[in-house]
């Protein structure tokens, strides 16, 4: 399973700097046979990401690099800034939640001042830093591995760990966010946890700027079914913004 999602992330690579591949190239490329590679397209045109063509495929939506946790903590700080304040809105005393890792909800933590009795889950080091002398929290950490490139754990371990919990919310920050193929990130194992977070949630509330609508990373995290709330700025298209009330979604525009 891990070598086909890194084998389907190098032909995604490829899509995004040629436009289009052809299965003929890919065999001896990747090292695999064309059945495999037209399965592999199959596959990437079931996610939306691709078009197939005769004897190959062309790119449909160009997922976006991911970045490190330092690059990201320098984009749209300002818009982070609102929507993590407004989120930190939503946290009631008693409440028990989850704070997925990321530098939007980060901005979240920075605003949990004040408050009685909230325990946070988190899987993000940032965020367990910045809330581990924070006056009315109980914070609780996954174990598992940690992923430099993001500052979070995850894997085995930290899936496990959520098991025996159960969680008023979770607010979840995403890497694309697509009306049809819902909430997307970069990384296999995040959004393993990702998904196992939203199980253990009554509630999921989404954080994203409104540059990742219309995006889809190779690994789907949850269907929109699945979220209740978005947090994001007045950049939110009426498309997107009409499509999430059609879905019985509920739109917070942070100012």
């Amino acid at each position: 399973m891990r070598n086909t999602s890194q084998r389907r992330e190098q032909i995604l690579d490829l899509l995004v700097t040629q436009g289009s591949v052809q299965v003929s190239d890919l065999v001896p490329k990747l090292g695999v046979s064309a059945v495999t590679i037209r399965t592999d397209l199959s596959a990437l045109e079931n996610q939306g990401l691709v078009t197939r063509s005769y004897g190959g495929a062309t790119l449909v939506r160009t997922p976006p690099p991911e970045q490190s946790i330092r690059q990201k903590d320098t984009l749209n700080t300002g818009l982070k800034e609102h929507i993590g304040a407004a989120a930190a809105r939503l946290v009631e005393p008693g409440d028990n939640i989850i704070i997925d890792s990321g530098t939007t909800t980060l901005h979240m933590a920075r605003h949990l001042q004040g408050l009685d009795r909230v325990t946070v889950m988190t899987n993000g080091l940032n965020i367990a830093w910045e809330l581990a002398d924070t006056p009315g929290v109980e914070l609780m950490l996954t174990g598992g591995l940690l992923r430099k490139q993001s500052l979070s754990v995850q894997g085995a371990q930290a899936e496990a760990c959520l098991n025996v919990y159960n969680f008023d919310k979770l607010f979840l920050g995403v890497d694309g966010f697509d009306l049809q193929f819902g909430v997307t990130t970069h990384h296999e194992a995040e959004a393993s946890l990702n998904h196992r977070m939203v199980e253990r949630a009554k509630k999921v509330i989404v954080l994203t700027d409104a540059s990742k609508f219309g995006r889809v990373s190779l690994h789907r995290i949850v269907l929109l079914d699945r979220v209740h709330a978005v947090i994001t700025d007045a950049g939110i298209s009426p498309e997107y913004r009409e499509g999430l009330q059609r879905l019985g979604i509920e739109v917070i525009i942070a100012e």
